[in-house]
């Protein structure tokens, strides 16, 4: 259409996997899938049930959430996030956590001559979100000297990492927080795979201990002052509702006002069931322990398969993925594990600091987990 600033977006990077998953499917045994982190176990039968005790859903949702949803959330921060005193006015449910992080600029009205920092390794989402509200992506490392905040209205963490694993620590989060409201930049943090760190020495009741990982809305960070702060959360990873469509964002109750008024006229709502699922989900911690342990047997039995096999693997203090190298194109190593049937993510998909890098899931079933294990070590 003549006149229409038409918007870039990149490749969708998965895309580029059909030969090499062509190659990996046509292996004897089949092909063992590690290039994406969608659950393969179980939901939890209590929230199972409470997603049908509520399946008579005829009226309309609150945009907002029910206030036992945003309480549940609040005592979650408490309870695992050594977070106390979240106000509940601050917790908004979104669908998943992909499409806050891909409308987040939008919905805090940043456009054209905006900034937006993402991370140097990271999801592609960060640096699509800016791309959707017509800013301009900007790479930042914050563990390294922050840029002129020259423009820049938003700076995304992820912390635990995605694909590293990476997790930031309290001195680096409160440097962070200093900068940002110095220059008034809102700040937010995608903490989604926070009950999956791997320090053994932190583990209390099979989950890390609260604090382990660092939350941007923690004390130690922010002094309790969540004023410009948002942390996003899914509980698509911990719990097994990817399929839910299950996430929230909380921090600052004015900023999270500016997104509730956007998103009541967008009709962007977290239908009424899966609300009450949530809830529930968020109030039991047995059933995360437990997740939690499935992903530890598979990481235990992969870490030194691909040892043998010839990948180092970086920064795994968290999270579902191995970040793993042989110090080659990350092209040449998905296409030599695509021969032996095994799909992986190329790290190029993350960002140009990744090229030589891989990422591979543990989201594969306990038999196609041995399965790669085999064969690596064959």
């Amino acid at each position: 259409m003549a006149g229409r600033d038409r918007l870039t977006l990149p490749d969708f990077p998965w895309d580029s996997l059909v030969e090499a998953r062509r190659r990996a499917s046509a292996h004897p045994g089949g092909i063992v899938d590690l290039s994406v982190g969608t659950p393969v176990d179980p939901t939890p039968e209590a929230v199972r049930r409470a997603l049908e005790a509520a399946s008579d859903a005829h009226g309309y949702p609150q945009t907002w959430g029910t206030a036992p949803l945003r309480e549940a959330v609040a005592g979650w921060f408490e309870r695992r996030r050594g977070v106390p005193g979240l106000d509940p006015a601050g917790v908004l449910p979104t669908v998943g956590s992909k499409e806050l992080v891909a409308w987040l600029p939008t919905l805090l009205g940043l456009g054209a001559g905006d900034r937006v920092g993402i991370p140097a390794i990271a999801y592609p989402t960060y640096d699509v979100g800016a791309r959707l509200a017509r800013t301009e992506p900007v790479v930042v490392d914050v563990t390294a000297e922050l840029p002129d905040p020259d423009g820049m209205r938003l700076l995304w963490l992820n912390s635990p990492g995605n694909p590293t694993g990476a997790v930031l620590d309290v001195a680096t989060l409160r440097r962070v927080v200093a900068w940002a409201r110095a220059h008034d930049v809102v700040l937010a943090s995608d903490e989604c795979y926070a009950e999956l760190a791997w320090g053994d020495d932190d583990l209390v009741d099979g989950l890390p201990r609260p604090g382990a990982v660092p939350s941007l809305l923690d004390p130690r960070v922010c002094d309790g002052d969540h004023r410009g702060l948002l942390v996003t959360y899914s509980l698509s990873k911990q719990s097994n509702l990817a399929g839910y469509r299950a996430a929230f964002v909380a921090g600052d109750p004015a900023l999270v006002a500016e997104l509730l008024e956007v998103r009541k006229h967008a009709g962007m709502i977290v239908p009424r069931p899966v609300q009450e699922a949530m809830q529930v989900a968020l109030d039991d911690d047995a059933h995360v322990a437990e997740q939690r342990a499935r992903y530890a047997t598979r990481r235990a039995s992969l870490l030194p398969a691909l040892g043998s096999w010839g990948l180092q693997v970086e920064d795994t203090g968290a999270g579902l993925y191995l970040w793993s190298t042989r110090g080659e194109d990350s092209r040449a190593t998905v296409d030599a594990l695509a021969q032996v049937g095994i799909l992986v993510a190329p790290g190029w998909f993350y960002g140009a600091a990744g090229e030589q890098h891989v990422r591979i899931a543990l989201t594969a079933t306990d038999e196609r987990t041995a399965a790669a294990v085999e064969r690596l070590t064959r």
